[in-house]
């Protein structure tokens, strides 16, 4: 790997910026692949950047289809993101299970009376305002954003902030009537073109109603649409 390249990877992974090296192994020609660009001496059609960046989502690296010599993607990603807005029942058993299932989560509430560690013990928590935490935290592709207050002055600005990001998953938690009323709001904030990002109602569809159960059906969906996508 060429100095520039390596130092730029080493910056990354550094900073915890999931980054791709993929490789031409006839003659060792690279380029790093992001989720918002790429750069390098290796020239990738447009087919070969967007399957690079899916198993960068992924995490799985592998060969990618080439009739220019054997391409290989080697992904280098820190752990997946769970970030969850408002420190709610549904949370209490959202949280333990997702670290469980591998991911680093965080919640956010600004609501003192919920974001405590008696409520989440172990939890790492913000209240930061949504938009202000999400901004600071930095939302790329490796990161899940669930909105579960059902308050608009909570779940929208995070939505906002989400639904112009890279996260690989956005999901709300309210009926379908309270997530027409949300695209309403969105799309008059002019995020008419994104709002279908939105998982709502969220999670998979398993029937059931308590806390633990839809904390269930939506890390089941978070995992699934992080390995297959939409």
């Amino acid at each position: 790997m060429k100095a520039e390249l390596f130092d730029q990877l080493v910056a990354d992974r550094g900073a915890k910026r999931a980054v791709a090296v993929v490789t031409r192994l006839d003659d060792g020609t690279q380029a790093l692949v992001r989720d918002d660009g790429v750069e390098g001496d290796l020239a990738l059609t447009a087919d070969q950047l967007s399957e690079a960046r899916q198993r960068l989502r992924a995490d799985r690296s592998g060969a990618l289809a080439s009739a220019d010599g054997a391409l290989f993607v080697r992904c280098h990603v820190g752990a997946p993101r769970l970030v969850v807005i408002g420190a709610v029942h549904v949370t209490q058993a959202l949280a333990p299970m997702a670290a469980i299932a591998g991911f680093e989560v965080v919640v956010v509430d600004p609501r003192r009376a919920f974001a405590t560690p008696e409520r989440l013990p172990g939890v790492s928590m913000t209240t930061e305002w949504p938009d202000e935490a999400l901004e600071r935290i930095g939302i790329d592709a490796q990161t899940a954003i669930v909105t579960l207050t059902h308050d608009p002055k909570l779940d929208d600005p995070a939505l906002v902030v989400a639904l112009r990001s890279h996260a690989f998953y956005i999901g709300s938690l309210g009926s379908t009537r309270t997530h027409a009323k949300r695209v309403e709001r969105l799309t008059e904030a002019g995020l008419g073109d994104a709002v279908e990002r939105i998982r709502a109602p969220v999670g998979l569809d398993l029937g059931g109603r308590s806390p633990a159960e839809i904390a269930v059906a939506i890390l089941a969906q978070v995992i699934q649409t992080r390995h297959r996508g939409r």
